[in-house]
């Protein structure tokens, strides 16, 4: 990457653009709901089960003007969902402004591993044991999203979600690989300790992106 381009991604003014689409969100709060997804490269957390490992090196992914990434999604959708790879390895300042200025809805789905930039009207945090949240984020939340690969994944759950605030929605979500062990494990733990929710990746269930 060039310099003056590198100084650009620095901005904000580019970011490194893996792939937008419009679909239904599969997961959270807003399931079933149609949204834009953005997806942008770059995450160093390494979660050994993410389903976008080629998300991870944001290098692969061409920088991309930020009014070209905001003029696309509002072809589509009232409601931009910002994903990654971990979206807040950038400065999402402008992308955001720029949605807002166009009377778009903004959610990030994010580990929270970094300074939260950008104004959002929603945000999933989605903790991770290898790179905990910033503190900032705690208060900010508006959906906790625990992702259960076994058992210890529980106990980490009660321990993010004794740090968010007490409006922040709490799910408990399996990863897709176990889910045939961990659902039972799940259901039972909800039912046990009913301020959880259980969400599932329906869109996976549904064969949509």
């Amino acid at each position: 990457m060039n310099e003056a381009i590198q100084k650009q991604v620095n901005k904000g003014e580019m970011l490194p653009l893996m792939e937008e689409f419009y679909t239904i969100q599969g997961e959270g709060f807003h399931k079933g709901t149609a949204a834009y997804f953005v997806r942008i490269g770059g995450c160093d957390v390494g979660c050994h089960w993410c389903d976008v490992k080629e998300s991870w090196n944001a290098n692969l992914h061409p920088p991309t003007e930020t009014d070209k990434i905001v003029e696309n999604a509002k072809k589509y959708s009232d409601t931009i969902v910002v994903t990654g790879g971990e979206p807040l390895t950038w400065d999402m300042t402008l992308l955001t402004t720029k949605l807002k200025a166009e009377g778009l809805q903004t959610h990030i789905e994010t580990s929270g591993a970094y300074k939260l930039t950008g104004v959002w009207d929603w945000i999933c945090l989605s903790p991770k044991k290898m790179k905990l949240p910033t503190n900032e984020i705690y208060a900010k939340a508006d959906e906790l999203k625990m992702i259960v690969y076994n058992k210890d994944d529980l106990r980490f759950a009660e321990e993010q979600a004794a740090k968010v605030n007490k409006d922040c929605i709490l799910y408990l979500q399996p990863e897709w690989s176990k889910r045939d062990k961990v659902i039972p494990l799940i259901v039972d733990y909800v039912m046990q300790h009913p301020k959880w929710k259980v969400s599932l990746q329906t869109h996976k269930y549904l064969n949509i992106p």
